[in-house]
């Protein structure tokens, strides 16, 4: 079984999304399940997650929709208002009572001006809240401003399972960079409940012909720390088409990963997911 960790749908005349902008060039527009399904098809992926593209319950709500038509769509990483606590109770309960398949929530908090915006107070109230019901949260940790805050939010709620989504994006070919973010990586494999996803490297990596030979050194820093069974798969679709597309990706991903044992890629291509986001597959 092959589970794609992290793919997004959007679509522009049913919800709003301030982030996409005509500057994304060929992501600027509407993208649904009937584009996606032949690739996964293709590709062998048998499962998604998928993970909310705005802070609002519109998006939320649509994608829940997509799942409930979509059969291959195991779980939603849906958003609740982190600064209300009150309400995030109020929307979880909610979730709870009626919509199994919603796994855990996002907030995009590399777009938030302030780069500590995930550690104020309210935030991590709500945070508590959510490890509270048993759900997830899947970190945005654009390196360096948000990655580092993530040994922070396992001190102040050890409970909490967190996600690093695409590895915190490597500042590839930056060598200080790298080396920070190493340190800051290896930081935040300290909780056992914080895990990591192997997506959005080819992005990362910022040139259009780009190989597993690219992103091995990443993949292999984040084995290293986290472990086969802390990390798992994503596709990042449709983001990933800015550099090649999702044949490739997983295609790619397939030859980074094909050094580890056979218990090591079965829980990256699916064991991992399977158990973080309880899917129950």
């Amino acid at each position: 079984m092959i589970i794609d960790a992290h793919q997004h749908f959007w679509n522009l005349e049913k919800v709003s999304y301030p982030w996409l902008v005509p500057e994304y060039g060929p992501i600027y527009r509407t993208f649904e399940a009937p584009e996606l399904i032949p690739q996964l098809r293709a590709a062998g992926v048998d499962k998604t997650v998928l993970v909310q593209s705005m802070d609002s319950v519109e998006d939320t709500q649509y994608m829940l929709n997509v799942a409930a038509q979509n059969d291959w769509v195991a779980g939603v990483v849906g958003w609740v208002p982190l600064l209300d606590p009150d309400e995030a109770v109020r929307q979880l309960e909610h979730y709870k009572a009626t919509t199994p398949i919603f796994k855990g929530m996002r907030h995009l908090i590399h777009t938030e001006v302030d780069p500590d915006w995930v550690v104020q107070d309210r935030v991590i109230e709500s945070l508590k809240i959510l490890a509270g019901y048993g759900y997830s949260f899947d970190v945005v940790a654009v390196f360096p401003n948000h990655l580092r805050h993530v040994p922070t939010l396992s001190e102040k709620i050890p409970n909490l399972r967190m996600v690093i989504d695409h590895l915190a994006k490597p500042p590839y070919p930056d060598a200080a960079g790298m080396a920070l973010w190493r340190e800051q990586f290896a930081a935040a494999a300290q909780n056992p409940n914080v895990f990591a996803k192997i997506s959005g490297l080819n992005t990362a990596v910022g040139k259009a012909d780009w190989t597993a030979d690219d992103i091995l050194p990443a993949i292999d820093y984040a084995v290293e720390h986290f472990g086969a069974q802390r990390l798992m798969f994503g596709g990042d679709w449709p983001v990933a088409i800015l550099a090649g597309d999702y044949a490739k990706v997983v295609t790619e991903s397939k030859a980074a990963l094909g050094h580890l044992s056979p218990a090591g890629q079965d829980a990256i291509w699916s064991g991992t997911a399977n158990r973080f986001y309880r899917l129950g597959l």
